[in-house]
C-alpha cells in the first residue's frame, strides 16, 4: 500500500477575479485547501492541492 503523496501551490488573489483564478487552478487538477489573508493584510492568498503524479 502506497502513501498518497501531495504537491503544494500558494496562489495570491485577485479580488475582482477570483472566482476564475480559482476556475482555472481547478481546471488543472488542484483542490482550494484554504484562503488567508497575506502579507500585507489586504490581499488574499489561496492554498491549494493535487496528487503528485
Amino acid at each position: 500500500m502506497t502513501t498518497q503523496q501531495w504537491e503544494y501551490a500558494t496562489v495570491p488573489l485577485i479580488i475582482h477575479a477570483t472566482k476564475q483564478i480559482l476556475d482555472q487552478w481547478g481546471e488543472d487538477g488542484w483542490e482550494l485547501v484554504q484562503v488567508v489573508a497575506g502579507p500585507d493584510g489586504t490581499n488574499l492568498v489561496a492554498y491549494l492541492k493535487r496528487p503528485k503524479a
